[in-house]
């Protein structure tokens, strides 16, 4: 036997921890396990050689089948964050300390993936310590840990709590030497660090989080985990141009889109800003916003009729209002990588994003395949947005080149499950079974 109750000589059973609500409006982590999953249920179950199972947040304990081999399981929250992610815009989560339903499934599971840092991560490593404390008096083994870093969860912890006190304690001024925001991001950087700590292997985006992470856990446990693209649905489309009217945005105006939370850690205000100045120069710019969150309102109400709002869009409408747009603009710092760049490059159309972050990754050559902007202010980015409004051939040609770049560089999401995601599973479950091994010898 190798985890409790798994026959050995089997496909290699898998657990994702998604620790996240699944559904139609649900933000970047979810979807890309989405997509992992449905590259997953595409392979036969003897080429795959896994047997996955995803577990997400949910109303209810439910199961679908996506293949015989890969699924998706709910489980309800223990203590849901609902209350609180719907004032900051943030997905939501389960903060319990243990979650007993999850801690029953997994021994089941011969590798555990965790994704978060919150109840099913910390689930998953008591539970971890705890087998393996026991292993020299039982006959079975320990579950292989890996551990994946998809949201800086640290730096949107500190963005979201600096605008819940500026919003609401802005007239307490000893909160100004006592920086809350920064003392609470520290505290989860802590416990991500104690959950990463707890795993074999730790999967990251960005070369920037290998060096910040080597010192944290050692360079010899880090992997590369990309992120993909799916060019069925992120592809060039010039009919998803006229679809865009439909929505209430003016035919005859350049369109620069944002899509994510509506909220102080994407920065979405910099770039309303950042259109309103270029409007007040009788600039023909229109402002489209693809999600939800608490700055909504401002947005509006600062742009009026110059901007439309359509909410948290499915996979299958953000690509066709992607591609529909002129210019992608995603001011965000706080991105582990940010597929919607991506995404954008896919579609051909040319993104805008700030200089020095880890979505620069997405680009080939600066400059040419899309455009980063240098300093952090509104001006900064009314200038920068204003050299593609003003200039529909130059608009055109880096668009051109983005989804060149797209094509030669960015790899499909059955490919990265192939080239990183597999192959880690697999070494972690060896040399599991290998340590178990010498102990039993």
């Amino acid at each position: 036997m190798t985890a409790k109750g798994k026959p050995s000589g089997g496909p290699l059973s898998v657990a994702v921890l998604i620790e996240l609500v699944r559904s139609p409006s649900s933000g970047g982590q979810v979807k890309c396990w989405e997509r992992f999953a449905e590259a997953a249920a595409e392979v036969s179950p003897a080429e795959l050689g896994v047997d996955l199972t995803l577990y997400v947040l949910g109303d209810r304990h439910r199961v679908e089948s996506l293949s015989p081999h890969v699924r998706f399981v709910s489980l309800r929250p223990v203590i849901s964050t609902a209350s609180i992610s719907r004032k900051g815009g943030v997905d939501v989560s389960d903060i319990a300390p243990h979650h007993a339903e999850l801690a029953r499934l997994l021994p089941r599971h011969e590798v555990w993936h965790v994704t978060h840092t919150l109840a099913f991560a910390s689930t998953a490593v008591r539970l971890s310590r705890r087998q393996r404390r026991g292993a020299r008096e039982r006959s079975a083994g320990s579950a292989g840990m890996v551990g994946s870093i998809h949201t800086d969860v640290p730096a949107v912890t500190e963005a979201f709590v600096r605008a819940v006190v500026d919003r609401r304690l802005r007239r307490v001024p000893v909160l100004d030497s006592f920086d809350a925001a920064a003392r609470c991001a520290a505290l989860v950087r802590r416990r991500r660090d104690r959950i990463l700590n707890a795993c074999d292997r730790i999967m990251v985006a960005t070369p920037s989080q290998q060096r910040e992470l080597a010192a944290v856990v050692g360079p010899e446990r880090l992997r590369h985990l990309g992120r993909g693209i799916d060019r069925h649905r992120f592809r060039p489309d010039a009919s998803a141009r006229a679809e865009l009217s439909g929505h209430g945005v003016p035919r005859h105006r350049t369109t620069v889109l944002f899509a994510g939370r509506v909220d102080a850690s994407k920065r979405v205000l910099l770039l309303a800003e950042a259109v309103r100045r270029l409007r007040d120069e009788g600039s023909p710019v229109h402002l489209v916003v693809a999600g939800t969150g608490p700055d909504a309102a401002a947005v509006s109400a600062l742009l009026g009729p110059d901007v439309t709002l359509l909410g948290a869009l499915p996979q299958e409408q953000l690509a066709r209002v992607c591609a529909g747009c002129d210019i992608f603009a995603f001011p965000s710092l706080t991105e582990t990588i940010g597929n919607v760049v991506g995404e954008a490059m896919a579609c051909g159309v040319p993104v805008v994003l700030p200089n020095g972050t880890r979505t620069n990754q997405w680009l080939s050559s600066p400059g040419e395949d899309g455009l980063l902007v240098d300093g952090d202010t509104p001006g900064a980015w009314a200038t920068a947005l204003a050299g593609l409004v003003d200039a529909p051939a130059a608009r055109a040609a880096m668009g051109r080149r983005a989804l060149a770049t797209s094509l030669a560089r960015h790899r499909g999401w059955g490919q990265v499950l192939t080239d990183d995601l597999l192959p880690v599973w697999r070494s972690v479950a060896a040399d599991q079974a290998r340590a178990w091994s010498g102990a039993g010898g």
